[in-house]
């Protein structure tokens, strides 16, 4: 089971987001999608003026990350920040089996 956990701030901005597990047989494919989502992201935020990221994937099947951002990183990251959800989200309605998001706001 790939358990996936996002941080929002209280505008809905993306803070963290940390995937750890595997999706097990019959799931092909799961893993990898969840690991092109998140380094996307990863890669296109860190070329972003005004937005910090820090990222570690300290072993196979964890990978986390972290933003923060200044004024005009904002929209970007917010926007960032939805198309990897929306992307998370539709593998865990796909594979309910085998990937679970939970969003969390602060």
């Amino acid at each position: 089971m790939i358990e996936i956990e996002a941080v929002l701030d209280g505008d809905g901005i993306l803070r963290s987001c940390r995937a750890s597990g595997h999706a097990g047989t019959g799931a092909t494919g799961v893993c990898a999608a969840v690991t092109v989502l998140m380094r996307t992201a990863v890669r296109t935020l860190s070329e972003r003026e005004g937005i910090t990221i820090r990222c570690d994937a300290p072993e196979p099947g964890f990978l986390f990350l972290e933003a923060d951002y200044a004024e005009e990183g904002r929209n970007f990251l917010f926007a960032a920040g939805v198309f990897l959800l929306e992307g998370l989200m539709s593998l865990a309605e796909e594979y309910p089996e085998n990937c679970i998001l939970s969003i969390r706001r602060t």
